[in-house]
């Protein structure tokens, strides 16, 4: 299990549930910046831009975000975090908390699963978990996409109002826009970032190079976000593109991975991925070890609660 010594008794499921999404937000206000700038990337390339910001192009990370610091100000870089929080304490306590019980699911019981296992339990939390918090989501990239500048108008003023306005003028459709790309992207996301922290963490621990703790669970994380981005980066593309587009623009996900290739040929699919990668990496370093020391921690003081007699 994740997280998890041989000879350690499981964490229940509300303290996973709760140390993952708080872990989750912890690495979300930290990397923030980072996703705000990838979004930038990916849709950079659109036709649908105000002719105030046509001028504007980002190139690369910190170009981006230096970018963004000089002609909207520092607060652009953290467009959307209400959402983005809304987002994690929905979305990561479904995916990274629920993981080992699916995973306990599928295998009856039985410890040490086998990989096909793990990649169904990652698919699985991931794909419940992108149904739940869809709208946070959709918020989020809306949110990030949007310029402050002048002479370009806002096209929300608030998280609430957000999603008010868009229930009002796309109904319920629009805030699941682009649910399918979402569950494949992130049941990808989801297998392979927590099947690989599984299996470096194990690996390691096996072969003695570490023991369990903060510099393994820092070398597991960095390696799962790399290889996580390799794989799920064209599919992010397209999700971002695709929930960021006004009504008509796309008829499909697929319509939207389709014009991209033939307007902009197939490296758009891999625009943003050094922030994508930035982003993931360090996010995966925060949250893991904060979802191991938060867990570890609710642990030690459920046990001193338990061990206090009753008066």
């Amino acid at each position: 299990m994740v997280g998890l010594k041989p000879s350690e008794v499981p964490p229940p499921l509300g303290v996973k549930v709760l140390s993952a999404g708080t872990a989750a937000c912890i690495a979300d206000l930290v990397t923030f910046p980072l996703d705000t700038a990838k979004v930038r990337l990916q849709i950079q390339g659109e036709k649908t831009i105000a002719d105030a910001a046509k001028n504007i192009r980002y190139k690369g990370v910190f170009g981006t975000i230096s970018t963004m610091v000089r002609t909207e100000g520092p607060r652009s870089l953290y467009n959307g975090l209400v959402a983005g929080l809304q987002r994690q304490m929905a979305f990561a306590s479904i995916r990274i908390g629920l993981y080992d019980n699916v995973k306990s699911f599928y295998t009856g019981g039985k410890d040490n699963a086998n990989v096909g296992i793990r990649i169904l339990a990652g698919c699985t939390t991931g794909a419940m978990a992108v149904s739940c918090a869809q709208p946070t989501d959709v918020v989020k990239v809306r949110f990030q996409a949007q310029q402050n500048l002048k002479g370009v108008a806002r096209r929300y003023n608030g998280t609430m109002q957000a999603y008010q306005q868009i229930f009002r003028h796309e109904g319920l459709r629009g805030l699941w826009k682009g649910t399918l790309p979402n569950i494949t992207r992130n049941a990808l996301v989801n297998c392979t970032e927590l099947v690989s922290y599984d299996l470096i963490k194990e690996a390691i621990l096996n072969h003695k190079l570490m023991s369990d703790n903060l510099p393994c669970h820092f070398v597991s994380a960095f390696g799962a976000g790399f290889i996580t981005t390799v794989i799920a980066s064209p599919v992010d593309v397209v999700k971002t593109r695709y929930m960021n587009s006004p009504p008509g623009q796309y008829t499909s996900a697929i319509n939207c991975a389709w014009t991209m290739m033939t307007k902009e040929g197939p490296t758009a699919f891999y625009k943003g991925f050094m922030p994508s990668f930035l982003r993931l990496g360090s996010w995966n370093v925060v949250m893991f070890v904060s979802f191991e020391q938060l867990k570890r921690l609710m642990m030690v003081s459920k046990k001193k609660v338990e061990a206090t007699p009753n008066c």
